[in-house]
């Protein structure tokens, strides 16, 4: 563990200099990965929004303290006085004695603009970016005292950074407080403009996205988390077309070279998201796609009463408007080669191919060729093309969905819309355990699905070439293990028949086999994903990267459209450098998420409890009954209410470092 010095966190002091009291080393929390921020770069001091760790006693904590105020001071938003003042008055005061020179405030005076600023700002940021100076001047008066008396304080090297909760837990990290802003100034366009920075699909987000941004809400702590996949869809559907593409256009760099060419292979939300953004930096672009659309599993895999397709097609246009092309009817291992690419010109390439191959159940009895056997996946396919009129299908009987993913929700939801009479979906954990998003749970259980929790099947039935059934039994759990993690195991004796027509095994899914060739020079993990590069998303073969499903296994739409977002900065950074560079915000946030120094379980001030804005949905007598969109969009009304109860949680968090950082060296 990094040894500290001296500093204060959460309330407790640590002083380990020569003649301090020397603290407990349980009382310190141990700091994982702190002792270099990059390559042979040690970090001398880290502040926050709880405290301050000081490593190398001979930093300037002045300066230090000068260095948080700046950068909170040049975030504030300037709405309300404590924080618009206050940052700049203690900034002020802090520069001018850190520079030698007299300044107008004395430290009483600083600590009491503090102490105002933590107690009265209206947002997080005002609320806690003078912590650390409290802390300072309450626990450790004598060294800022001293520097004052030594005059100018030296240079020193180091970064700030500002994020929130919500940020940090988006997998694109998407500036959710800036962008509910912009919807309470009443700027959408400026809102969309947020989230365009990130990915293209922002309505579609806006409607499956599994909001880990909202299980990090701290307004959670108050009533409910605020409705942020809500507003991005508000938004999306207000902003859509022209405006949206503007944007694009607004963003866009000057087109490099015609040999800058890289090829995309897969249409998903991975390939789309890595697409844009090489766009958007000059590159020329070409999608391969296997289908004869654009959208992967967002356009076969969720159906259109979460996701109509023209909103979808509306989003995955914008490649075609930023210049970029579509290969559709090409598959990788069928149609083409990695090789095949290369040597057509293309300077390096992207797998963004997914995982559209489902997994089988693994039981006695199970034939995928038997009729009313059907994987989660293919089974999505067959409801697409139904509702797109490309062929007819229908179901009768009842329908056993086994799994408990967003997939088997989507499957159990659609096949009572195909005209199941009953839909049954089988867990073998809890419903706590379920990974499916709990709206989902929520609606599917609105429309009279029937889950069976703790229940797994043990072996299919069949009569005729036909299923008739899946044999199940209970399930219990066991004590839990050494990671607290309970196990479930078989009751024996509670073996019995769920009769059905249409077994559907939604449990899994994983790469089409036959897609990479071992000439390809692509290495697999024992799952039979894409090995990656967990910083660089590179893959084992020099100049192709990959991405999303194909390389996390099956994850969620958000995480797809983070992958490339990050493997175009790789593929930009490659073709430009020869490597991929460092990114210190991405070290920064690393730092932050491995020793959870962003965790908070208290609000500073006071709110008044509001109710949650909700989407207008369907009734669930009627939405069963068809694919039309369940969910509406709020009215602006709605969701300037909405964008209020948002606190803005903003933090500030610096480093001081020994060398000068290597921004992108």
């Amino acid at each position: 563990m990094t040894e500290v010095s001296y500093g204060a966190w959460d309330g407790v002091v640590f002083d380990n200099r020569s003649g301090g009291s020397k603290t407990a080393s349980d009382a310190i929390p141990e700091l994982v990965d702190f002792d270099v921020f990059d390559p042979r770069n040690p970090i001398r001091a880290f502040f926050g929004d709880r405290g301050f760790f000081i490593f190398d006693r001979s930093v300037s904590l002045t300066d230090a303290l000068w260095r948080q105020m700046r950068e909170a001071a040049a975030q504030s938003c300037g709405k309300c006085t404590p924080c618009r003042m206050g940052t700049v008055l203690v900034r002020d005061a802090l520069d001018d004695m850190r520079r030698g020179q007299r300044s107008g405030l004395s430290l009483a005076e600083i600590e009491t603009l503090a102490e105002q600023m933590t107690a009265t700002s209206m947002c997080g940021l005002g609320q806690t970016c003078a912590r650390a100076l409290l802390a300072a001047l309450r626990n450790f008066r004598d060294v800022v005292e001293e520097e004052m008396w030594r005059g100018p304080q030296p240079e020193q090297h180091g970064m700030a950074y500002m994020t929130a909760p919500c940020i940090e837990a988006c997998p694109s990290r998407v500036n959710v407080p800036r962008y509910i802003d912009y919807i309470r100034d009443g700027k959408p366009e400026h809102s969309l403009g947020v989230i365009l920075q990130k990915y293209p699909m922002a309505a579609t987000c806006g409607r499956v996205c599994v909001r880990f941004c909202e299980m990090a809400c701290r307004r959670k702590l108050v009533d409910e988390a605020v409705g942020i996949k809500t507003l991005k869809r508000y938004v999306a559907d207000q902003q859509q077309g022209a405006r949206a593409l503007a944007f694009g256009r607004e963003m866009i760099a000057k087109p490099l070279g015609p040999n800058m060419r890289v090829a995309v292979i897969g249409a998903g939300p991975a390939g789309i998201s890595c697409a844009y953004h090489l766009l958007l930096h000059g590159y020329h672009v070409d999608i391969l796609e296997a289908m004869k659309e654009a959208g992967g599993m967002a356009a076969i895999g969720i159906p259109s009463y979460r996701l109509p397709k023209d909103v979808l097609r509306s989003e995955t246009d914008i490649i075609t408007e930023l210049g970029g092309r579509f290969l559709f009817g090409q598959r990788l291992g069928r149609d083409f080669s990695l090789d095949d690419l290369f040597s057509r010109g293309y300077r390096a390439i992207f797998l963004g191919i997914g995982c559209q191959q489902g997994t089988r159940l693994g039981v006695p009895g199970e034939n995928p060729k038997v009729a009313g056997y059907k994987s989660g996946i293919r089974f999505l396919l067959e409801v697409h093309d139904h509702v797109a009129g490309l062929k007819t299908i229908s179901l009768t009987g009842d329908v056993v969905v086994v799994g408990g993913g967003n997939v088997a929700m989507d499957c159990a939801r659609s096949a009572l819309r195909m005209g199941a009479d009953k839909v049954h979906v089988v867990y073998r954990r809890t419903r706590e355990d379920m990974p499916a998003d709990a709206q989902e749970v929520e609606a599917a259980l609105a429309e009279g699905i029937e889950f069976h929790y703790l229940t797994n099947p043990v072996n299919v039935a069949e009569q005729d070439g036909r299923i008739v059934g899946v044999n199940i039994t209970t399930m219990r759990q066991t004590a839990p293990d050494g990671r607290g993690r309970r196990n479930v195991e078989p009751v024996p004796g509670t073996e019995r028949i769920l009769a059905c027509s249409t077994l559907i095994a939604a449990i899994g899914q994983q790469v089409h086999k036959g897609t990479l060739r071992p000439e390809d020079g692509i290495a697999l993990d024992r799952w039979n994903c894409v090995e990656v590069d967990p910083v660089s998303l590179a893959t084992s073969r020099t100049g192709v990267f990959a991405g999303g499903d194909c390389a996390s296994g099956p994850s969620t739409l958000i995480h797809a459209m983070a992958n490339g977002l990050k493997a175009s900065r790789s593929i930009d950074d490659w073709i430009q450098h020869g490597r991929v560079r460092f990114e210190p915000r991405s070290r920064m946030r690393k730092l932050l998420n491995e020793n959870k120094l962003l965790a908070t379980d208290a609000v500073e001030v006071p709110m008044k409890p509001q109710y949650r804005a909700h989407h207008p949905e369907l009734d669930p007598d009627v939405r069963k009954q068809m694919f039309e969109e369940v969910e509406q969009t709020i009215s602006a009304e709605a969701a300037y209410r909405e964008s209020k109860r948002c606190m803005r949680c903003y933090r500030t968090y610096s480093v001081i470092t020994e060398r000068a950082i290597s921004h992108g060296a």
